[in-house]
């Protein structure tokens, strides 16, 4: 018998971890519910370590996704469902099915023709698992963050024309919103604040779609720059002999400046 492969001997690890009599405390405690977080906070490193273009650290990263899906097969095999091979085996049958112009006689398609048999297929699928869609919106998890949820909705929806048919109208819509959030934010009213704030991201995303820009990823290159500047600002402060908090605005001002001059 030749040696095992490293997915083998994986899972093989992660039977050792849920021994009942010899497996890690810790493993053997958790279920599907509460792994759940820790698959999310994998997927999210995965995507850190591409935006930094850390190679090495994506190398990791993706181990620890892969052991996520291994650890909830595991699990599932454990209660009868299914097992590793049940995954990998639906993974390659689907990926099969939803790319005929690779695997099937449909070759030299356009890409919108590529989309709309992904589409078309999933439907089929869906329907002979009997889960047929009462809505276009239907089958964008819930648990997706906010951002990426809105624009996911949004593009569902635009399947079916319900949409603009360019940025223009969507940048004269966001400052409407904005309008709104301004009258709210005069009136004092907290609930409708908070309304009228949702509509300004929910706009600012649909925004991002029309411009082809990914508001996550913009999102995240933001916060990224801010903390680049501030951790900059920090830098300067200490250099005087002071904090941030020992500064008026005006010096807060002044350093913020200094920190954008600094990347330049």
């Amino acid at each position: 018998m030749g040696e095992a492969s490293s997915i083998e001997e994986m899972l093989e690890v992660m039977a050792r971890l849920r021994d009942p009599e010899t497996g890690c405390p810790w493993d053997l405690q958790q279920t599907f519910s509460s792994i759940a977080p820790y698959t999310i906070e994998e997927a999210f490193e995965v995507a850190d370590a591409i935006a930094a273009g850390d190679h090495e650290g994506l190398r990791d990263e993706l181990g620890d996704l892969l052991l996520q899906v291994i650890f909830h097969a595991r699990m599932a095999e454990e209660q009868g469902l299914f097992d590793f091979d049940d995954v990998t085996r639906g993974l390659i049958d689907k990926m099969v099915r939803r790319h005929p112009h690779v695997f099937g006689d449909r070759q030299g398609v356009s890409l919108a023709e590529i989309k709309d048999t992904w589409e078309a297929t999933k439907a089929s699928e869906q329907a002979q698992r009997g889960t047929l869609r009462e809505s276009q919106l239907d089958g964008v998890p819930a648990g997706l963050p906010a951002l990426q949820r809105a624009a996911k909705v949004q593009k569902k929806a635009a399947r079916v024309g319900f949409d603009w048919p360019q940025a223009a109208p969507v940048l004269a819509q966001v400052r409407a919103e904005l309008d709104e959030l301004e009258a709210a934010m005069v009136a004092g009213h907290q609930d409708a604040i908070v309304d009228e704030l949702g509509d300004v991201l929910f706009t600012v995303v649909n925004l991002s779609r029309h411009v082809r820009a990914d508001g996550e990823q913009a999102l995240r290159g933001a916060t990224h720059k801010f903390e680049r500047r501030f951790r900059a600002m920090e830098a300067l402060a200490a250099a005087d002999g002071t904090t941030l908090a020992a500064l008026d605005v005006d010096r807060f001002e002044a350093l913020w400046h200094a920190a954008k001059r600094g990347e330049g």
